[in-house]
């Protein structure tokens, strides 16, 4: 069925034609406000673009004609330059029957041969275990590449794992010198968790050598460059390149540790990848096309034989984009790295990478020369930049070992959970290991939802007690709600039989405001895949939950004894707690049958 702007759409162009005699090519509807009467609005004001008056007065005439030539339109009203207009509760019952049986209602199939969109995220370094700001990496990488699924587009989930340089070897020499061979077998650790350690050991042994060579009279920068451990890390990096087989073997060996560790947390966190880079890899990409943008005048070289690209009538700077002694730059490898993928996955029409605010000028200037470079795809590049996320008690640091462990978070949102289940005292008849999965759910859900429903942009703040309130914008509250409605339906005995209702009904106003509600979905996945804004979801169900409770405390459902208007408050609930679901879906979040 139609949505109500394109049944509307055509018949407004009719009044203004029949009325003023003009053809009218756009028509522009919104939401009603609140305090006006009404279900949707046509704004006037872009009319008078075509039509000198009164805009009140033209409201009113083609308010008239839409209420006399229109089904839908039962009555209007006419507030300065705004028509509003009241829906008929048939077009309302018609389209909820309609969309009933639609299990996927809101998104949009695939079309066959449509443009792919890459979506990188996490892109971890393979010398530390994952961290709260992965966590929220993770989380919009993978809810965005959902959503862009569900508007419609063909979505391959990518990475880059930094898998080289002297911060990879800094471990490795640790774990050389200090480990005595121990193992994550022997230790009983998670591999990355064991790299992780001999990283803050390195940095720790670098400081006292550092602190030493100041007492013998270096000054703090000479002590830096002069430490030997960190000149030994220097060597081991020249004989990684070399291709040396011992530290080629040991890079392997640690590198597999922290891979094995990084797939538990993935595992945990609920997100998966379709292809993995890896910077050992593609660290010799880019170098070729050094040469092409030279020919083309794209890039230019200096007298000391480094070459540039000249940024500056751009807004930008100059970027160094290969070094007088041919090695390449961080922009060089992304720039070879974004062909590669073009090259792997021939569909591919745009990129997103989402990679912290730190990096807003390297993206800039990387999407304007690979559009200098006269590669179509390149305007379909986008940055989902965000901010950094903290704690109560302030910002992280790696080095330090000070960093909150993505694995530890998880198990930290599930205790929460569970203590504060318990308190509420809502899981009577649950097997001890039902509990422990729904503890699972609740956490992490709490998680994703408290990180998904801010803008990607802003700083936040994280705090596990806030986010697992059963109260308020948050995904306990609104769980609980679907399982709610999930025992309306075992009562009805609805969970395997939908109930037929007459489209005649009289509706209850919360009743029209829920389907009106739902009536969004589709159009909110669109903005969210365009905006690539998982909030704009999940504030969507957060609304549609408030409106449920609104309706649920207003009418009764399964109390109600005329059978049709207690068959369509079934049929209504069902049909919110699948739209919960499915939005939840997109967010990464389960919704648990009972709470």
């Amino acid at each position: 069925m139609q949505v109500i702007q394109d049944i509307l759409t055509p018949v407004v162009q009719t009044a203004v034609n029949q009325l003023f005699g003009v053809k009218l090519d756009t028509v522009e509807f919104q939401q009603t406000r609140k305090e006006f009467e009404g279900d949707i609005t046509l704004v006037i004001f872009p009319i008078l673009r075509q039509i000198k008056g009164n805009p009140e007065q033209i409201g009113s005439q083609v308010g008239s004609f839409l209420q006399e030539n229109s089904n839908e339109v039962v009555r209007y009203n006419v507030v300065k330059g705004f028509l509003n207009l009241v829906i008929s509760n048939t077009y309302y019952t018609h389209f909820l029957k309609d969309i009933l049986p639609q299990k996927d209602f809101g998104k949009t199939p695939q079309k066959p041969h449509s443009p792919a969109i890459i979506v990188e995220y996490s892109s971890p370094n393979t010398n530390k275990p994952l961290h709260l700001g992965h966590v929220r990496n993770n989380l919009l990488g993978y809810s965005v590449a959902k959503i862009i699924e569900a508007s419609g587009k063909k979505v391959y989930k990518t990475q880059i794992i930094n898998d080289r340089g002297i911060h990879i070897c800094k471990s490795m020499l640790a774990w050389q010198r200090f480990s005595n061979g121990e193992t994550p077998e022997s230790t009983g650790l998670k591999g990355d968790k064991l790299v992780g350690n001999y990283y803050v050991i390195f940095d720790k042994k670098y400081k006292e050598e550092i602190n030493q060579l100041i007492s013998e009279g270096k000054t703090k920068e000479e002590a830096e460059k002069q430490a030997p451990i960190f000149l030994q890390a220097q060597e081991m990096l020249r004989k990684w390149e070399a291709g040396d087989p011992e530290v080629i073997s040991l890079w392997k060996q640690m590198n597999q540790w922290v891979y094995d560790g990084f797939s538990v947390t993935y595992k945990n966190l609920g997100v998966d990848f379709d292809s993995y880079y890896y910077e050992s890899n593609t660290y010799l990409l880019g170098k070729d096309i050094i040469d092409e943008g030279l020919q083309k005048g794209v890039f230019y070289r200096k007298e000391d034989g480094s070459v540039w690209c000249d940024l500056t009538a751009d807004g930008l700077d100059e970027k160094l984009v290969l070094r007088s002694d041919g090695t390449s730059v961080y922009i060089t490898q992304d720039i070879g790295t974004a062909i590669q993928r073009t090259k792997d996955y021939p569909d591919v029409k745009g990129m997103v990478y989402t990679v912290g605010n730190e990096q807003d000028y390297h993206f800039k200037v990387l999407f304007l020369i690979l559009k200098k470079l006269g590669f179509d795809w390149a305007k379909n590049l986008y940055h989902l930049s965000y901010g950094m996320v903290e704690l109560p008690n302030g910002k992280m640091k790696s080095r330090e070992g000070t960093v909150v462990d993505a694995d530890d978070l998880i198990q930290e949102v599930t205790f929460v959970a569970k203590e504060i289940s318990q308190e509420l005292g809502k899981l009577e008849g649950y097997s001890k290991v039902q509990k422990q999965e729904l503890y699972r759910i609740i956490g992490l859900g709490a998680l994703k939802y408290y990180i998904l429903k801010y803008d990607p942009k802003k700083t936040i703040k994280f705090n596990p007690e806030e986010s697992i309130d059963f109260q308020g914008n948050t995904a306990p509250f609104i769980q609980y709600a679907y399982a709610r409605i999930r025992s309306i339906l075992r009562k009805a005995n609805a969970e395997n039989q939908s109930f037929t209702f007459s489209t005649n009904i009289e509706l209850h106003e919360k009743e029209k405001e829920l389907i009106k509600l739902i009536l969004q979905f589709p159009e909110v996945i669109q903005n969210a895949a365009n905006n690539y804004s998982p909030a704009l979801i999940a504030n969507f169900v957060y609304d549609l939950v408030k409106e449920f409770n609104s309706f649920y405390q207003n009418v009764s459902i399964l109390g109600e004894e005329n059978t049709d208007i207690r068959n369509f408050r079934i049929e209504l609930s069902r049909k919110v707690s699948e739209v919960i679901a499915s939005g939840f879906d997109l967010l990464g979040i389960q919704v648990p049958e009972r709470m």
